[in-house]
């Protein structure tokens, strides 16, 4: 066992874990996070991500010691202050989730996707979603709602000018 230094939203945690203990694990059994989502256990359906220096990072495959002292955001450091970020609304808006399992992922691979490229096409917004997938196949309606929030982002973003 070893003593694994995390900052997850904002707040640093000591854990003493074995190094190759994956994220997920300590993010929902020691930090007591419900966003991201054990899955395929494999890094491809995508229900357990998180962010990562602007990356979308599969939380199952990825060992504790790999992000030691990174700054992780789960979907539960999104919103502030009480306050939903636009693609969490955005979703709300749009009744994006049906089952919500892959809804985690789905709203992070956004959030990273808007970091990005602010105003993505149809075609970026498939490309950027197309790894994290939806077993009640509403995505039309996450096309949708990373539309909405790009809109509300931008109208936001102008306010602030």
């Amino acid at each position: 066992m070893s003593t694994i230094t995390l900052k997850v939203n904002g707040k640093t945690h000591a854990v003493d874990v074995d190094p190759s203990t994956p994220l997920l694990y300590i993010l929902r059994n020691d930090l007591g996070l419900q966003g991201p989502r054990f899955g395929c256990g494999l890094g491809q359906c995508g229900a357990c991500t998180v962010i990562i220096k602007g990356e979308a990072v599969r939380s199952c495959v990825r060992p504790a010691s790999a992000v030691q002292g990174a700054e992780i955001t789960t979907l539960e450091g999104l919103g502030q202050d009480g306050v939903l970020h636009p693609i969490q609304q955005a979703w709300i808006d749009e009744q994006v989730p049906q089952c919500g399992f892959c809804q985690n992922g789905q709203i992070l691979t956004a959030k990273v996707l808007l970091d990005r490229n602010p105003a993505p096409t149809d075609a970026e917004i498939r490309q950027a979603m197309s790894g994290t997938l939806c077993r009640c196949m509403t995505y039309y309606r996450i096309q949708l709602a990373i539309k909405r929030a790009a809109g509300m982002m931008s109208r936001k973003t102008v306010a602030h000018v």
